[in-house]
Order: C-alpha cells, then structure tokens, then sequence
C-alpha cells in the first residue's frame, strides 16, 4: 500500500473511533416509564400514578413502566407500596425489579440475624409499616420475635411478589437494573450481587456497556444522564421527589411528583 494510502487508513480508523454513537432507542410503537426507588413514600408513588395515567393520552398501543426496586424501607408506608405492586394496582402495565433492600428483606424472613445490619437503613421502618412492634429491635434485641412477629403478618401476596422481582430486564437499546452493571463483563452475565449493590466501580466507568444503562440505587439531587448510563433515583424517602424517566422512540423527558423546587 503506498504511504499516502496508509495514512488515509489510520485517519479513517481515528474519524470512526470518533464519531458519535447511535442515539439510543426504545422499541417501536412502546413507551416506556421508569421509576426510581419509592423507599416506602406511597404518597409520592400515587402522586405519580396520576401524572402517568394523564400521560398515557398520547401513547402508543404499547406501554410498560419498569420500577428500579427500592420499595420498601426508610418512608413510611413500605407495606402500602408492596400491596399496591403485588396488585398490579397502577395505570399501565408493570415489571418490577428487585432492590437491595427487596434483597434484604427476602433474607431476614429466613434469618433474624440479618435485622442487626437491616435496621440501620430502614429496616425498623418497614417492619413497623406491617404492625410489627419493634420496641425491642431498637435497642439491638429481639429479632427472632420480631421474625416471628413479620411472617405472621406479611401477606402471601407480598411475599409471592418479592420473589417473583426481576434482576435486570433489556428492552430495545436500553438494560434496567437496580445498582449498576460491572464493566468489562457482559450485561447478560453480570451477577446478582452487582445488578443489586455495586456503585464506584460502576459510577466511575465512562465508556460504553453496549446498551444505556438505567439504574437507580445511589441518590442524587437530580436525574443524572450520561453518555453510558441515567440515574433516577432522586432520594424520594429524603427529598420527597419520585423520579419517572419516559422512554419513547429515541426521546427521553422526565416526570416528577413530590417537591418542585
């Protein structure tokens, strides 16, 4: 090849590295709503309902919405938001995920032990939502009565939809997950524990993963899109803003319920 041939080649090389990627899209004729962690605020959850059945005016013949996981614990009302989803209670169809604290929660009801560490991030919360009297897991005592006292009360219902949540769903270019995905390993293969609980080796990564990434898990003041991923978690138990990202064709806009500010 002559040498002007050979450097056209390594320009040609450079320009396709360069070139912008291809604008992500849902699949065709689908809307999709996406919503980040409720954590136990009911109210924000409804709130959004309303904003969502007032949207659907305009949709398409097919329509899901996909909540991120991150039901229950630190609101106040994390068996009001269960009972909602395992009834399918909701304007359009839905497929849920499972969250950490959804992970947690499936553990403790086979370990009490697990209540030391639960109680620190909402725990007590959720299990005083079921009329659970944690009086003494307060203090750091009683939690094998107060497993006892929760698998009493929890609704079979509740527990059938706790297990039956999802780990990640893929729909057109985009991959849903609670936490994140581990980079350099394949969106299919990427492991529970990851998919339910990584954050800095995720948050950090700026390259592309194959599809966009939309995760919740890690709060931030507002939603946070970038080039390979977008948060939706707006801290709903903290700030009282429920973040609804819409997905449409190769549009993407917000809805939001709680605080306006």
């Amino acid at each position: 090849m002559r040498k002007d041939g050979m450097i056209f080649s390594r320009l040609a090389r450079t320009f396709e590295k360069r070139k912008p990627p291809i604008p992500a899209a849902a699949p065709a004729n689908t809307r999709i709503y996406a919503i980040g962690d409720v954590h136990g605020r009911e109210d924000l959850l409804s709130e959004l309902a309303v904003l969502i059945e007032a949207d659907l005016g305009t949709a398409p013949s097919a329509v899901v919405t996909v909540f991120l996981g991150d039901y229950i614990d630190r609101g106040p009302r994390s068996a009001s938001v269960v009972e909602r989803l395992a009834a399918r209670r909701f304007p359009t169809p839905i497929r849920t995920l499972r969250g950490n604290h959804e992970e947690t929660m499936r553990q403790f009801l086979n370990d009490a032990s697990i209540l030391g560490d639960w109680r620190r991030y909402g725990g007590l919360e959720t299990l005083h939502s079921y009329g659970v009297d944690v009086s003494q897991a307060i203090r750091g005592e009683g939690f094998e009565l107060a497993r006892a006292s929760f698998l009493e009360v929890l609704p079979a219902e509740h527990r059938d939809f706790l297990e039956a949540t999802e780990l990640s769903i893929t729909l057109g270019d985009y991959f849903f997950c609670h936490a994140g995905v581990r980079p350099g390993i394949a969106l299919e293969n990427q492991s529970p524990e990851d998919l339910l609980w990584i954050r800095d080796d995720f948050l950090r990564f700026d390259r592309p993963f194959g599809k966009i990434v939309v995760h919740g898990h890690t709060p931030v003041s507002v939603p946070e899109v970038k080039s390979n991923r977008i948060n939706i978690d707006t801290g709903a138990f903290a700030t009282s803003m429920l973040t609804c990202l819409v997905l449409e064709g190769g549009e993407r806009r917000f809805l939001s319920a709680g605080r306006r500010d």
